[in-house]
């Protein structure tokens, strides 16, 4: 029986026990094959903490074991619990920063939302090729093979994994990570727009506008810190930009 990595529950969460002495890339791959058979057997509805035991971890490290834990099945961990208290503050600040980060977008989704229902007074004949008044929403990560479509805007509350697909007449928010591929404005609207948490897309389409990842940017390398970006059409080439004020004022949505 392979013990090189080992899974134990805990009143906070999951410990992962991991081989001191195996290849790191080895390991991801072994941890990955571990939380496919085993995730099922966790609370998924539940935000779980998660330490890893057995050798010593860098922030890249971890972040890529986050990944893979992450890719193989649907647990929902929102803290990092570690000896090292610089680990610990590093993650619990980035936790901070994406809390902030949902709300901030949140509200920017609120202010728009009423600006299209009071345009849709004024002219309810509008085309429903112009961002939805409505919007879908849909909590859950999207595996490979799996699509969503909506006829008006789509929020969803989940990942979009390597594989996966979601379309949208209006607008696409992903509060968490766009590893696929995502299509706005799919009816023509080019002032449409995609927004994710973690932006690291295959394709991105907006109207008749396609943005593709190149092959070597496809190549797995240590992941920068998570910072929520937006993809738009100007000049008829799509651009995506860290989310400020200043990048949401100057563009038209």
């Amino acid at each position: 029986m392979d013990h090189s990595i080992l899974l134990k529950g805990n009143k906070y969460g999951i410990v992962v026990v991991l081989d001191e002495s195996m290849d790191f890339l080895q390991l991801l791959e072994k941890v990955g094959e571990k939380f496919k058979e085993s995730g099922k057997f966790f609370d998924t509805k539940s935000k779980l903490a998660i330490t890893f035991e057995g050798r010593t971890l860098s922030n890249d490290e971890i972040k890529s074991l986050l990944d893979v834990i992450s890719d193989n099945c649907d647990i929902q961990i929102s803290y990092v619990i570690d000896s090292n208290k610089e680990v610990e503050e590093y993650f619990q600040k980035s936790i901070l920063q994406q809390e902030a980060q949902i709300k901030e977008l949140t509200e920017k989704l609120l202010e728009e939302e009423e600006k299209e229902i009071s345009n849709s007074v004024e002219d309810s004949q509008q085309d429903s090729t112009n961002n939805g008044i409505n919007g879908m929403f849909y909590k859950g990560t999207l595996r490979s093979g799996q699509s969503l479509e909506s006829a008006t805007s789509l929020i969803i509350l989940g990942d979009v994994n390597l594989g996966a697909e979601v379309q949208a007449v209006g607008n696409i928010v992903i509060l968490g990570c766009l590893k696929g591929t995502a299509f706005a404005g799919c009816h023509g609207n080019t002032n449409a727009f995609v927004m994710a948490l973690d932006m690291d897309p295959m394709q991105i389409r907006i109207a008749n506008y396609i943005a593709r990842a190149s092959d070597q940017d496809r190549i797995k390398k240590p992941k920068e810190p998570k910072e929520a970006k937006i993809a738009f059409v100007e000049n008829e080439n799509i651009y995506i930009e860290p989310v400020s004020k200043d990048v949401l004022n100057d563009i038209s949505i």
